[in-house]
């Protein structure tokens, strides 16, 4: 009964350690093809992505950001925050412009959670930004109960009620 026991849990390491990328240099990080592409979306962008968090913790939890784009832009303004930063001296929220808002999370491929265009998005997207701007714990990241990269858009939805 001990072998059988031992084998069994023997064999739950081997499949969890399987399922879980361990390597975030090498996990992918291209885009997933599923936000409109500036070039051809001349119309104002707001999208929000969620994605299985890396390794393990993705069986638990999902890191989720904001991209904007203004009408006419040539590239999306990517808001997120992110823990690691934290530990790096850096601030928590993080904020970047690429014209691929949608790229994998590490090897995880996001969802889009919300999308909205055309003339609700170019009214919102100011006051996405004076969210942002004001958003209080830019300089923390706690894994639960936050704040962390799930009450980040949370709390812009909060302050921009029009998102939902």
């Amino acid at each position: 009964m001990r072998l059988i026991k031992t084998l069994g849990l023997f064999s739950i390491t081997l499949l969890l350690g399987a399922c879980s990328n361990n390597n975030w240099q090498t996990a992918s990080r291209e885009p997933a093809g599923i936000a409109p592409a500036p070039e051809k979306e001349k119309s104002a962008v707001i999208e929000v992505y969620a994605a299985d968090a890396f390794s393990w913790r993705g069986w638990f939890a999902v890191h989720t950001w904001i991209a904007t784009k203004e009408a006419n832009a040539a590239e999306y303004t990517v808001y997120e925050v992110v823990g690691w930063r934290v530990k790096r001296g850096l601030p928590a929220l993080h904020q970047y412009k690429t014209t691929t808002p949608d790229r994998y999370w590490f090897g995880s491929k996001p969802e889009k959670v919300l999308s909205l265009t055309g003339k609700k998005a170019e009214r919102i997207i100011p006051q996405i930004t004076a969210a942002v701007n004001r958003y209080p714990w830019a300089n923390e990241y706690t894994v639960f109960p936050g704040p962390n990269s799930n009450t980040f858009p949370e709390w812009v939805g909060l302050q921009v009620p029009e998102l939902v």
